[in-house]
């Protein structure tokens, strides 16, 4: 195409409302060509362009979406390898941090509170494998709001924590207009209360308490 024939094609886009990119996607003339032909060429965007205009922040956020969501697959997977395998002793101080965290330690009861279902779960378990617990030593009771459907909060930490409904102690409802108009919707299952009781195992109740917090104290003590 002839340079002459060319910037009148080009003129002409320009004259249609097409931007510098749709001209240059067209035609294949650089930009700083397209500078110099269209510096006194009024312009008026037509219907594409204004869309491209409209979708760009949209198209732009999708694509930073996407690159955001690959990274975060990318390290996961690493910090997976890196991982390893989990140990009974890897376990054991999983446990403690999680106990240092979330759990009683200024009464010798032992109690492990969280709305997050994985904690809750990885407590059982550490209960379990590390402490020699029984599903009869575990006890859960909800605290939930106004909003929250009873039935269908129980059901969902029976599955999660995989633990009989005969653990399960009444449930008890924050009816505090304060504290629940900020809570609404955001706690949708409540929060577990996860207690261990002894059952007449002096072993399982305020021993047991002294000795996680003999495990905690000598861990500060070596560290």
């Amino acid at each position: 195409m002839q340079p002459s024939y060319l910037k009148e094609k080009v003129i002409g886009l320009r004259k249609k409302g097409y931007s510098y990119s749709l001209i240059e996607q067209k035609l294949g003339v650089s930009n700083s060509t397209l500078s110099d032909w269209l510096k006194d060429v009024p312009f008026n965007p037509n219907k594409t362009v204004l869309r491209r205009i409209k979708n760009g922040p949209s198209i732009s956020g999708r694509i930073r979406h996407n690159l955001k969501v690959k990274d975060v697959i990318e390290i996961k997977k690493l910090a997976k390898k890196e991982l390893g395998k989990i140990t009974k002793r890897d376990l054991w101080l999983l446990g403690l941090g999680l106990y240092l965290g979330e759990g009683s330690k200024t009464y010798e009861m032992v109690r492990i509170i969280n709305s997050n279902p994985q904690i809750i779960k990885l407590a059982v378990k550490w209960f379990k494998e590390i402490c020699q617990l029984e599903d009869t030593n575990i006890t859960i009771s909800l605290h939930l709001y106004p909003d929250n459907n009873i039935d269908e909060c129980v059901k969902y930490w029976k599955k999660e924590t995989n633990l009989p409904l005969t653990q399960f102690r009444k449930t008890q409802i924050d009816k505090r207009t304060d504290k629940s108009n900020k809570r609404k919707r955001k706690l949708p299952y409540g929060t577990a209360h996860l207690t261990i009781i002894s059952n007449g195992n002096k072993n399982l109740g305020v021993r047991l308490h002294r000795k996680i917090m003999g495990w905690i104290e000598n861990i500060f003590e070596r560290t």
